[in-house]
């Protein structure tokens, strides 16, 4: 069976509202807060979803069979909400935001991530952030763009309880901002030196209840990666990252996946890795 573009849903969807649903995938199909050369991560949300149902889902005869995370999704409901501009996040955040749900968007350009920030501290106040990037994302002298995510989000954000893992390009701005804040930052070179172990129990001892997953595709190493705006050599490993996740989905009130590039991808395997990411986060959330 093939869907058409606008039933097109991930396919980890098993509920058809959002009353009946647990978690809520929103796409944010928008770069228009991107300076990246390799641009086209507004494709990213129905690609990923495409890709989805093409490497994740079978048939036999007319049987579909879905091909599980590593656990299984056990009972959690999952609703695809479709695809919302960016100047609609404020308003659709605070009525999903309303039900105790827990949203995990696509994008887009990670700029889309400080909306969803605002949204998410109108109702809980400054929140952790664990974010996922090989860029910190810290400059100060240019804002409301994809490279001031950070800066742009000092107001949503308690920096003290917040981390950036995976940074490996820092701008000499932005050197000096991490120092002045005080975020703390993991690169892949501490991971590779301290263990998984190590900086899985950093991270939670870090961050408190309330935490959001800001996960920027390029934070992988492009070996894994190469279909995002900006890859970086020596990134992360996807089963370190991955269950870096696994390990804090517990105090996890939401999550967005940043910065696929279908265009620049090769065989579509960065849009399939982020179904899975998503998937293997879904299976463990605590709901």
């Amino acid at each position: 069976m093939k869907k058409g573009k606008k039933d097109l849903k991930i396919c980890w969807a098993n509920a058809k509202s959002i009353e009946q649903s647990d978690i809520i995938v929103i796409g944010i199909p928008d770069e228009s807060g991107s300076h990246s050369v390799q641009m086209g991560t507004a494709m990213a949300p129905d690609t990923i979803r495409k890709i989805s149902n093409t490497r994740d889902v079978y048939y036999e005869k007319e049987f579909r069979c879905l091909a599980h995370p590593v656990n299984g999704l056990g009972s959690v409901k999952i609703y695809d909400y479709g695809n919302i501009k960016k100047s609609h996040i404020a308003q659709t955040f605070e009525s999903i935001l309303s039900f105790p749900k827990i949203p995990i968007s696509i994008g887009g350009d990670h700029s889309i991530t400080t909306h969803i920030l605002k949204a998410f501290a109108k109702k809980y106040g400054k929140i952790s952030l664990v974010y996922f990037d090989a860029h910190p994302d810290f400059v100060s002298h240019t804002r409301n763009y994809y490279g001031s995510v950070i800066t742009d989000s000092l107001d949503y954000i308690d920096v003290k309880t917040s981390l950036q893992i995976g940074i490996r390009s820092p701008e000499e701005e932005e050197i000096t901002n991490l120092k002045k804040s005080g975020l703390n930052v993991i690169t892949p070179f501490d991971i590779v030196e301290k263990g998984v172990n190590y900086t899985s129990k950093l991270i939670s001892d870090t961050i408190k209840e309330n935490t959001y997953i800001s996960f920027d595709m390029d934070c992988l190493d492009p070996a894994y990666a190469p279909g995002v705006s900006v890859p970086v050599p020596m990134g992360l490993h996807t089963q370190d990252a991955v269950y870096f996740i696994k390990k804090i989905t517990s105090k996890m009130i939401g999550m967005d996946i940043m910065e696929v590039c279908p265009a620049h991808d090769l065989n579509n395997v960065t849009s399939h890795l982020a179904s899975r990411l998503i998937g293997e986060t879904i299976s463990t959330c605590k709901v």
